[in-house]
């Protein structure tokens, strides 16, 4: 795995061995920021779910202002501050080692783009939904982004207030761009 663009660009970033995590393929990670490269630069991003830290960390290095990284595993977190030094972003990112509710509980900050990747078939990222759906987390502008598996259902966001405002599918899952009801398609 490596940071497609920007100013850590074609650095290889460090992986957990095993199954603890399922880091985006390059591919997708380039399909992905291609779609939400414009609205990148200046951005304050959460990465949720965070794994190795390569969805977060190529927003900063594709202009992000600032990343929130919350992984709830220590290995991987370890994992996320190596790739941090190793890419020397550090100094505009935030690790929170926590579980992902109880981070969203202290967390503070106004996010322009949150992006999530929790275990595929848990109805994890329902639960993250629902809570945002109320938070002063999420602003009418801001764009969240879940991989999922194909098969997951989101049929339950508008009842949240919230509009799907595209869906990009690959072989085995996809990704879902929803908003606040009522904000134009920006992708």
């Amino acid at each position: 795995m490596r940071v497609i663009a920007g100013s850590a660009r074609s650095l290889k970033l460090k992986t957990l061995e095993g199954l603890d995590t399922r880091p985006t393929t390059d591919r997708i990670k380039e399909t992905l920021f291609n779609i939400i490269g414009p609205t990148i630069y200046d951005s304050i991003f959460l990465d949720l779910f965070s794994g190795s830290g390569g969805i977060g960390i190529e927003a900063l290095s594709r202009g992000a202002k600032e990343a929130v990284f919350v992984e709830n595993n220590p290995k991987a977190m370890r994992c996320i501050k190596d790739n941090l030094r190793f890419t020397r972003l550090e100094s505009r990112a935030t690790t929170m080692t926590a579980d992902v509710m109880n981070a969203l509980y202290r967390l503070e900050k106004i996010f322009d783009i949150i992006f999530m990747d929790p275990p595929y078939d848990r109805e994890l990222e329902k639960k993250v939904l629902e809570y945002l759906s109320g938070s002063d987390l999420v602003y009418d502008d801001t764009t969240i982004i879940v991989e999922a598996s194909k098969e997951t259902d989101f049929s339950y966001v508008e009842d949240l207030g919230f509009s799907i405002i595209r869906e990009k599918i690959y072989k085995t899952n996809k990704h879902m761009f929803i908003e606040r009801a009522g904000i134009e398609e920006i992708c």
